[in-house]
């Protein structure tokens, strides 16, 4: 495994196929307050891609043109608040999309467990340390550690989105998953301009 650490973007002329496993790391957990640090990528093929962003930023053209490419999969845990995320901080809707916790949502019904380190532990056979998980991400120089555990969260998703996959066929559930795939961007957006909790247009 590799974990390639790049400034402010992806370096021109990266190529990392046709689904792209993504994760970002912010400063807390309201993408409207809380600033974008980093986006981690990887292509499936062990290596990872770990972009941080400056505070302030407002572009970064290569990751942009990659969220953006229609013919690119950007596959997500969570889907909903990276999209926000990184529509906040570079005004683009991420499209098209594939969330393996949506996925899991719609077919794993026997439990509530739906969080990353259960489902790569389950359906993929892999332990993940989530110690670095609330570590300072704006910190201008990333320890290994939280290199390490950037690395981690998207390095094993195109195999569990392969394992949740076969599920969903087997479920007849693939095409309502796709359809809240197609959603999320949309959802992302509401989010962003303050339709989530307790303003839910979906709730009761």
């Amino acid at each position: 495994m590799a974990i390639h650490l790049y400034q402010n973007d992806l370096p021109a002329g990266l190529k990392l196929g046709p689904i792209v496993a993504i994760d970002t790391e912010t400063m807390g957990l309201n993408p409207m307050r809380d600033r974008l640090c980093l986006v981690q990528l990887s292509s499936g093929d062990g290596n990872a891609h770990l972009v941080q962003i400056a505070r302030g930023q407002k572009s970064a053209p290569n990751l942009e043109a990659l969220l953006t490419d229609p013919a690119v999969i950007k596959l997500f845990h969570f889907g909903r608040f990276d999209i926000a995320a990184m529509k906040q901080a570079f005004g683009v809707t991420t499209a098209p999309v594939w969330c393996t916790k949506i996925a899991a949502k719609l077919i794993r019904t026997f439990t509530d467990r739906h969080g990353l380190k259960y489902l790569l532990n389950e359906l993929v056979g892999v332990d993940v340390s989530k110690q670095q998980q609330t570590s300072d991400w704006g910190s201008a120089v990333l320890t290994d550690a939280q290199k390490e555990y950037a690395a981690s969260d998207v390095l094993y998703l195109h195999k569990l989105m392969k394992a949740l996959e076969a599920i969903l066929i087997r479920e007849d559930r693939l095409d309502l998953a796709q359809r809240c795939f197609d959603f999320l961007p949309t959802r992302a957006e509401l989010d962003l301009l303050g339709w989530d909790e307790p303003n839910d247009l979906f709730h009761h």
